[in-house]
């Protein structure tokens, strides 16, 4: 017989589902995004990290199911069918198409649902900033899914970082009919963007941006020039019209060249007259090279145990929405600055 506590019953089970120190998790939306989420947080239970996913959610019902049969959880219609059914839910990704990541994570933060959202975080920067205030007022862990932070090489190369003063960034991938509800600078360049802006730490200050459809009704290519209020320059080019798959961040600071393959998770260190002998001599004996070391894991596996982390130890996410909102900002500045270049060479009438 449970003991009355004075509190509602769902309230009374929530308490009692959640004293074994096991996180229930779910997933909302199991396209290609969301199935993995579902199958790493499965690959993290199995590991011996306390979770349990508990449902998974899809308003295709028939995906929703077979995920759910793929994953040995329950397959839910709708977020609140989830909520009602598992009040104990206490966490889970948002992997909707983008322009309803707001509603989702609105019900599941106000159900009491600590959230990590899909990159880009929202569609405006209006509608991120309702995220922030949303969770802050519920007290929720938000977490956004910029994944690149969590790759080795990017992780190995914080240590490295003094003062970057130019970037050269390539995200080159083949075309695939998946995210075409947003560009190309929203899709794939968004990631550079927030590893550029954690390295730098400095307010835009100038933006310079072309963009062109080539297979679909957004842009598929575009390149940037930013130039930040510290005097660095960054140069981005994202496309998803290549024949190849190329990821690739470098960067130049005082005596100093990096290059980081987000790939092969590995980056080298080229060093000009530092007195530093630890590295290895190239043809030229004053530049010394160097490899920190990187341990290979799964990006997204990283990204998950993080978020869990946050959530047991209700700290503040590796991510937040606020480092979500600020990519966002200068993402949707640069659409803008590239629709502003369309307009100018007339670019409907040489795409009719």
């Amino acid at each position: 017989m449970i003991k009355s506590t004075g509190l509602p019953a769902t309230c009374r089970l929530r308490s009692e589902l959640t004293t074994d120190n096991f996180i229930n998790v779910a997933v909302i939306g199991v396209g290609t995004f969301g199935r993995n989420h579902a199958r790493v947080y499965h690959q993290l239970a199995h590991e011996g990290v306390p979770l349990r996913l508990v449902g998974v959610v899809d308003p295709d019902t028939a995906r929703a199911d077979t995920v759910a049969r793929e994953f040995g959880c329950r397959s839910f219609g709708s977020i609140e069918q989830l909520t009602t059914t598992h009040v104990a839910v206490q966490a889970a990704s948002v992997a909707v198409p983008t322009i309803h990541h707001l509603h989702a994570a609105r019900q599941l933060m106000e159900a009491g649902v600590d959230v990590l959202i899909e990159k880009p975080l929202a569609i405006s920067v209006g509608e991120a900033d309702e995220l922030v205030r949303l969770a802050q007022r519920l007290g929720r862990i938000g977490q956004v899914g910029h994944l690149e932070r969590f790759n080795p090489a990017v992780r190995a190369t914080l240590p490295v970082i003094t003062q970057p003063m130019f970037f050269e960034v390539h995200r080159l991938s083949v075309f695939t009919p998946r995210s075409l509800d947003v560009d190309v600078v929203l899709d794939l360049m968004i990631h550079d963007l927030d590893i550029v802006l954690s390295f730098v730490n400095s307010p835009v200050k100038e933006i310079r941006a072309v963009g062109l459809p080539i297979l679909s009704g957004k842009v598929d290519i575009a390149n940037v020039r930013l130039e930040f209020d510290s005097g660095c320059i960054a140069n981005f080019t994202a496309s998803r019209v290549s024949t190849e798959r190329v990821r690739k961040l470098r960067f130049f600071q005082p005596k100093q060249y990096v290059s980081l393959d987000y790939g092969r998770q590995d980056v080298m260190v080229f060093s000009v007259g530092q007195g530093d002998t630890s590295g290895t001599p190239s043809v030229n004996p004053q530049i010394q090279v160097a490899k920190p070391p990187t341990t290979g894991e799964e990006p997204l596996h990283a990204e998950l145990k993080s978020f869990l982390e946050s959530v047991r130890r209700r700290s503040p996410s590796a991510v937040t929405l606020e480092d979500g909102r600020r990519a966002l900002a200068v993402a949707l500045d640069i659409v803008a600055s590239i629709n502003e270049h369309g307009r100018k060479i007339d670019l409907e009438r040489l795409h009719a």
